[in-house]
């Protein structure tokens, strides 16, 4: 089991050298699973080599554009090529409503004077924290992690952790800082890809680097930073992390090797 990068910035990231943090989890058998697919989805693919119809599972983790704008792309191509079945969407059960009404039905609501639903376009199969599901020879379980929150009103991204043979590996996706939340996830997984903000300001709604240093030595020694901010990044290995993941990086989540 792999785990391919294939961008590995913030939502913004502009330029040739990087694109929306968004991955490709690819099994032993061939099979791929899409973890988010934001707006430049149509870039970062082929830079690897791939294309919509190399998509045929998706996780989305929550419902912010670089996570989940690329979804009407995809549905389309794929709705409409004959060579494609509908791909297997994965999302958290409270998710798959709104992500319907408020992110895609605007574009994608009618076709041929027919009006649609989320199913016209993708087999969904609505997935829970805290009850993992089979993915070819995986075991993945949703995490709720703690991203915008106001007084009234919190939106969660939902991170993974996969187990594939006996090794344990963390994806947060988009989170705050939180490490009393997130300890035992810490303390359990081998691996950890750690969403991290590099930017001079913290926004509040990501780890940020200058936080991350202050996980202890043993989280750190495990962990990848990525959802960084172009430009100069610091010395993440000096500070004892494994490093900042770079796009087309690609990582073994069934060995023991770093």
């Amino acid at each position: 089991m792999r785990l391919l990068f294939l961008g590995s910035g913030s939502a913004y990231t502009v330029g040739e050298d990087n694109f929306q943090s968004n991955m490709l989890l690819v099994s032993d058998a061939g099979q791929r699973l899409l973890i988010d697919c934001g707006t430049d989805i149509r870039w970062s693919l082929p830079r690897q080599g791939l294309s919509y119809l190399d998509i045929t599972d998706i996780y989305i983790s929550h419902l912010h554009s670089d996570h989940a704008g690329g979804l009407e792309s995809i549905g389309f191509q794929r709705k409409f090529d004959p060579r494609c079945s509908l791909p297997r969407l994965y999302v958290e059960a409270s998710l798959a409503d709104p992500l319907w009404e408020h992110c895609l039905r605007g574009g994608m609501g009618v076709i041929s004077e027919t009006e649609t639903t989320l199913e016209t376009f993708f087999d969904v199969h609505p997935v829970s924290v805290h009850r993992p599901f089979e993915w070819d020879g995986a075991r993945l379980e949703p995490v709720a992690m703690i991203h915008v929150s106001s007084p009234r009103v919190s939106a969660h991204s939902y991170g993974l952790v996969i187990e594939s043979g006996k090794r344990r590996s963390f994806i947060t996706t988009d989170t705050q800082y939180t490490p009393d939340h997130l300890a035992r996830y810490y303390s359990s997984a081998d691996l950890i890809f750690h969403d991290c903000e590099t930017s001079q300001a913290k926004t509040g709604i990501h780890a940020h680097y200058d936080d991350l240093v202050q996980l202890p030595p043993a989280v750190r020694a495990k962990t990848w930073l990525y959802g960084y901010q172009p430009g100069q990044l610091p010395d993440a290995l000096a500070d004892g992390f494994l490093g900042f993941v770079r796009t087309g990086q690609s990582f073994d989540l069934s060995s023991t090797a770093h």
